[in-house]
């Protein structure tokens, strides 16, 4: 490595963040860069582990002591080159990724590990800053049409790679504009959307194809898609949230947390908050705030996390998070050894903004007022009771702590079921698994159905977008084998198998 003794020198930092009464004004990024000195003894953390746990503690295998070698001695292209090898998105997991490499850092054992997210997302703004992403045009083309449809991460990365396989790919997304969850289900704060914008720039440049308001199997003929395309990649998300069936669930106030984020970011893109507002109709013509609410938040994980930052930044009166699990504890227990991925304590971004957090509550009923509006929530506290492994098994309401709260607004962000059945799925009629997702193999990507191919969220269920980002890659592969009979595209098992 660059530094050997690195490691032994500097300790972890992370770049500074903007005060929260001034983050709490407006809906932009506000983690800062790293002066070039401070990044510099960040990659100089990375020590000659000799074997890097980092590599198969992430999805897409990314080659990181390599790239924080290169940065360490300010060699900008090499660091890129390096980067976009195994990632297409560096950009998007830089900055929401909850980085399973860092959990893997050797480093980790018995220091902070090493800032690797960080460095990730100061190489790539760096290697646009140089003009060194730059559209990478296939040189020869094969005359196979693809469609993906989906352009979420799954989709996006699918596309990229297949495009530059030298197939023609046309991309379809049923909503406005293309980015699927990174546009419409991550808050501005964490990911503003000109990183996409210059991101599907980059990709029409090289010959991707997207067309928008385009719903597959509703306004977009089915038949006609299998006869003009020689394959289809299904790469929708997961976007079935899972619901809260208590009484008093119809209550106006009850609402599911991507109605309520997604409308905020058509907002802050100056865009009509209710256009193509979703597919639950109960939320047609009623456009939701926190502003002058007790919000509770039902759920969490991120998207729980993203409702309190956009709860907070309505100027809620309150903001409060409920989860059913009990706390995680602050460290890695006997029962979460490096370098898995240990079930901790996590406090976003969000949370120190403000948010009242709970542990082991479950919602029993929504309490309505003589209009149907929610004005409160009745709660029980429950007891755990814990597998040998430590793992929460199965629970208890407590005696005697069933209690109501004040709440004008409850957000369901309680993870999600399965994609949405109407349209494409009921149309194409794929096969399901039984969790009710489009069934194909992980090794070969491909549905029972010939020439229909499935990733990401779709595929695998409701996952990180490190995970969609390699499902599309993988996939994309398999689609190139599948139409030419071999690929040269990258895979991240044969990169583990290289080092």
């Amino acid at each position: 490595m660059g530094k050997p003794t690195g490691f032994m020198e500097f300790t972890r930092e992370l770049p500074g963040k903007k005060a929260v009464a001034d983050r709490l004004k407006n809906y932009n990024e506000f983690v800062e860069r790293y002066s070039d000195n401070k990044l510099n003894h960040q990659a100089a953390r990375c020590m000659n582990c000799g074997v890097p746990f980092c590599h198969h503690g992430c999805p897409l295998g990314n080659v990181i002591p390599e790239f924080n070698d290169a940065v360490y001695r300010s060699s900008w292209e090499e660091a890129y080159d390096i980067l976009r090898s195994t990632n297409n998105f560096p950009e998007f997991t830089g900055r929401i990724c909850p980085a399973p490499c860092e959990s893997s850092c050797v480093l980790g054992i018995n220091q902070p590990p090493v800032a690797i997210e960080e460095i990730e997302k100061h190489i790539i703004e760096i290697a646009f800053d140089k003009g060194l992403v730059k559209a990478r045009k296939p040189n020869v083309r094969t005359g196979k049409k693809i469609a993906v449809i989906g352009s979420g991460p799954a989709g996006l990365a699918a596309a990229a790679q297949l495009n530059y396989a030298g197939h023609l790919v046309t991309v379809f997304e049923r909503d406005d504009a293309p980015g699927g969850l990174l546009r419409y289900g991550i808050p501005d704060f964490k990911l503003e959307k000109w990183v996409i914008d210059r991101r599907i720039k980059v990709m029409e440049e090289e010959g991707v194809v997207f067309r928008c308001h385009a719903n597959v199997g509703v306004n977009v003929n089915l038949n006609d898609i299998l006869r003009e395309f020689h394959a289809v990649v299904l790469a929708g998300g997961s976007t079935v949230p899972r619901n809260l069936e208590i009484p008093g669930r119809e209550s106006d106030g009850v609402y599911f947390a991507m109605q309520f984020l997604k409308q905020q970011n058509k907002r802050v893109a100056g865009k009509n908050p209710l256009s193509n507002a979703g597919i639950e109709s109960n939320i047609v013509g009623e456009e939701l705030s926190a502003k002058g609410k007790n919000v509770v938040v039902i759920g969490g994980g991120d998207t729980g996390s993203d409702c309190v930052g956009t709860s907070n930044r309505h100027g809620a009166i309150s903001v409060t998070q409920f989860e059913l699990l009990p706390k995680p504890p602050n460290d890695r227990t006997v029962f979460m050894p490096w370098p898995t991925y240990p079930m901790i304590l996590k406090t976003s971004s969000s949370h120190e903004e403000g948010a009242d957090r709970h542990w082991a509550i479950a919602t029993k009923e929504f309490i309505a007022d003589e209009n149907g509006r929610l004005k409160a929530l009745k709660l029980v506290d429950l007891e755990w009771k814990f597998t040998e492994d430590g793992r929460p098994a199965q629970f208890v309401e407590r005696a005697g702590s069933e209690r109501t709260i004040p709440c004008e607004m409850a957000l369901l962000a309680m993870g999600f079921t399965q994609p949405q059945f109407e349209g494409l799925i009921n149309e194409l009629g794929v096969e399901l698994d039984d969790r009710g997702n489009v069934k194909a193999s992980e090794k070969e990507y491909h549905t029972n159905i010939s020439r229909i191919f499935a990733c990401g969220d779709m595929r695998r269920g409701q996952s990180l977008v490190v995970w969609a980002i390699s499902e599309g890659r993988e996939c994309a592969r398999k689609v190139d084998e599948y139409l030419m009979g071999e690929s040269l595209l990258e895979s991240k098992d044969l990169n583990l198998i290289a080092l």
